[in-house]
């Protein structure tokens, strides 16, 4: 099963963050990605709305 895959500006519009806080997410293990190829990253569609939901969580 193939799912939808976001660039990093798709990511950065989905969250409304800097392409610098998209990298530091990713960086941190906070928002899941790939990479495809030798320098492709690719975000699952589903990444940017786990975060959040864990943010609500946290801030709970």
């Amino acid at each position: 099963m193939i799912s939808e895959l976001l660039t990093v500006p798709q990511a950065m519009a989905a969250l409304q963050v800097s392409r610098w806080t998209v990298y530091n997410l990713i960086r941190s293990g906070e928002l899941g990605s790939i990479v495809v190829g030798a320098r492709c990253r690719r975000i699952p569609a589903t990444a940017p709305d786990h975060y959040i939901t864990r943010l609500c969580e946290e801030a709970a």
